[in-house]
């Protein structure tokens, strides 16, 4: 892919996956995986950040004899996915306006 994802924008991407079911960590690489370029190895601090800023909690189940981490979006964190949606749609439509060419400036 040629655009790098940012910090934000893959905390972005992580809490929307969470949002819309409890995931653990394989099947959340192999979601993100689907449609962008990203290892298990980029994935783990993102989680660990998002825990860390009460964005996400994590709870165990038992699966074939072994524990699944499992994350769960917190309260907080979809006030912060709802900012990254909105941020997003701004950021998009402003580049839009560039690559479209619509960007001239009165100089």
């Amino acid at each position: 892919m040629t655009y790098q994802l940012t910090a934000p924008l893959l905390d972005a991407c992580v809490l929307g996956i969470v949002a819309e079911e409890d995931s653990y960590g394989y099947t959340l690489t192999q979601k993100m995986q689907e449609l962008v370029d990203i290892s298990e190895s980029t994935l783990y601090p993102v989680l660990r950040r998002l825990q860390k800023e009460n964005y996400l909690t994590t709870y165990d189940k038992p699966f074939q004899g072994r524990n699944r981490r499992y994350y769960k979006v917190t309260p907080e964190g979809l006030k912060q996915l709802e900012y990254y949606r909105s941020e997003w749609l701004n950021y998009k439509e402003r580049i839009d306006i560039l690559l479209k060419g619509e960007g001239r400036m009165e100089l």
